[in-house]
């Protein structure tokens, strides 16, 4: 079982200082994150708009199979386990897919989204 030290007995103020920096570190880097993921879901939205007007389904298996072995590759030289790398990038395809689904269900035969 582990036990948390969140109280402010004995533990070392220079570490406690140490643990605050690194935590500040990690929150911009979790802040810096979530933006880029904006960026890259108001991307893929456009993709999905551009793939319902001309009619593409919305996966591309082998787009999806070149990005993963490109991430993998990124992955290693940046010493990122690349196992992980593909889990994430496959649960943010996943979602990327799905919205290309709703986004062709929303627009008519004709390309342009319905009215209802």
């Amino acid at each position: 079982m582990t036990t948390s030290n969140t109280g402010t007995g004995a533990v070392d103020p220079a570490a406690r200082e140490e643990l605050a920096r690194l935590r500040d570190s990690i929150d911009n880097i979790d802040a810096a994150v979530v933006h880029m993921l904006a960026e890259r879901f108001k991307c893929t939205q456009q993709v999905g708009h551009l793939k319902a007007r001309h009619r593409l389904p919305p996966a591309d298996p082998d787009r999806e199979a070149r990005q993963i072995a490109r991430l993998r590759a990124l992955a290693e030289s940046a010493k990122l386990d690349p196992a992980f790398a593909e889990k994430f990038l496959n649960f943010i395809v996943a979602e990327v897919i799905h919205h290309h689904e709703r986004i062709a269900e929303s627009n008519g035969a004709d390309g342009v989204p319905s009215s209802g």
